[in-house]
């Protein structure tokens, strides 16, 4: 029987990471996959380029049953620590919205250095390879690699989430967690457009391709200020993925759609200028005239000018437009969502190592468990803290 110090179950960012760190102590890793290819997540993020984490990482950037466990990991390997580790590499890159750090190149670059790292530390890899017959041991695990057994003293899960099933995301992590007694928490699709119900779908549909910048809230009081995007099923753009990782079925959500102005001053200004302008054309100066023009249909404002507008329905017009409620039909699932809420519970591991608190030399890193970032690099840091993390003490 082949025996290895550690064997590490995913060839991700979390689990590329936390390979990388265990070797570098002179322990014996084995990468195992059963993709072709490892990073294939980072290779296709980012729209290619890769938003490998934030200028801006604290402990309210993540949702998580335990609001507390991801601030030992967030310290211990931080964001400015990979900043250094791609700048070692000379690899380019640059700042968008909200302190976002994408490559300037390619994601690839980010996969390459990982690999590297592994390389120079002597991991090595197998893909294309199914798992199967975990056991404990005393002083570790045996497991089934197709149909080679193999020993290990530590067992590292960096499965990731159920998000992106296209590129072969599988429940097997919890499967294993499950395996060895540990809690799960139920899972959802996460960062996830919105679905809407078949009359706001059809009312919305062709308002497809329009991005205005909005203030999305939902009933748990979290809200964010981002793009709203209009799409042939529903609605999405950065502040409707946001808010999805705080949506419950059948909560709705409320939308500002004219964040920076005050629509009862603008309304009273353009009143007192042009009286018989029409309320259509008066808020088409403010969103676009079809955004206008389906949100006023079936309305008393439709056909009606600024003049014949009383001051409870202005009150009413506000409120519309800067209080919109939707009601979502759902979410678009796996399929398009970025990560997958929920997970292995926290509770269930240490903060500090990742490790298992009832079973020695189980560990959990990256999405896996319930840990999800919002939107703009930090579901990356995730992967390269708690893989850190548990690298170091595997």
């Amino acid at each position: 029987m082949k025996k290895v110090d550690v064997v590490v179950i995913g060839a991700g960012a979390a689990g590329l990471m936390c390979a990388a760190e265990a070797a570098k102590r002179g322990r014996s890793v084995l990468v195992v996959d059963h993709a072709k290819k490892p990073g294939r997540k980072i290779l296709i993020s980012g729209g290619g380029r890769c938003n490998f984490t934030n200028y801006d990482v604290t402990a309210s950037n993540y949702v998580c049953q335990n609001p507390h466990f991801v601030k030992s990991a967030l310290s211990q390997y931080t964001n400015w620590d990979f900043i250094s580790l791609i700048s070692k590499y000379g690899i380019e890159f640059e700042e968008r919205d909200h302190g976002q750090l994408f490559c300037v190149d390619s994601a690839k670059e980010i996969v390459d250095m990982l690999l590297k790292e592994c390389e120079l530390v002597g991991v090595n890899y197998r893909y294309r390879c199914e798992i199967s017959d975990i056991e404990k041991t005393d002083i570790g695990f045996t497991l089934m690699l197709d149909s080679d057994e193999l020993a290990c003293e530590s067992l590292v899960v960096a499965t990731g989430g159920l998000s992106m099933p296209k590129l072969g995301a599988t429940p097997f992590g919890y499967q294993i967690a499950e395996q060895f007694g540990l809690s799960m928490i139920p899972t959802t699709a996460g960062l996830v457009p919105f679905t809407l119900h078949k009359e706001d779908k059809e009312a919305f549909s062709e308002l497809s391709g329009i991005a205005i910048p909005v203030v999305v809230e939902s009933e748990n009081g979290s809200s964010f200020k981002e793009n709203l995007l209009f799409t042939h099923r529903g609605l999405s753009g950065p502040s409707i993925l946001q808010i999805s990782s705080y949506w419950k079925a059948g909560q709705r959500v409320t939308i500002d759609l004219l964040p920076n102005d005050d629509l009862s001053e603008e309304l009273d200004k353009m009143r007192e200028s042009n009286p018989n302008q029409s309320i259509k054309n008066s808020l088409a100066k403010l969103l676009p005239k079809r955004v206008v023009e389906t949100l006023l249909n079936k309305t008393i404002f439709n056909e009606r000018s600024l003049k014949q507008v009383n001051p409870k329905e202005q009150q009413e017009l506000c409120s519309l437009l800067h209080k919109w409620q939707v009601l979502p039909n759902g979410t678009e699932g796996y399929r398009t969502a970025e990560v997958t809420l929920g997970g292995v519970n926290t509770d269930e591991l240490s903060s500090k190592t990742m490790e298992s608190k009832k079973v020695p030399g189980l560990y959990f890193v990256g999405e896996v468990m319930d840990v999800s970032g919002w939107l703009g690099g930090y579901n990356f840091q995730w992967a390269w803290s708690s893989g850190y993390v548990a690298g170091i003490n595997v």
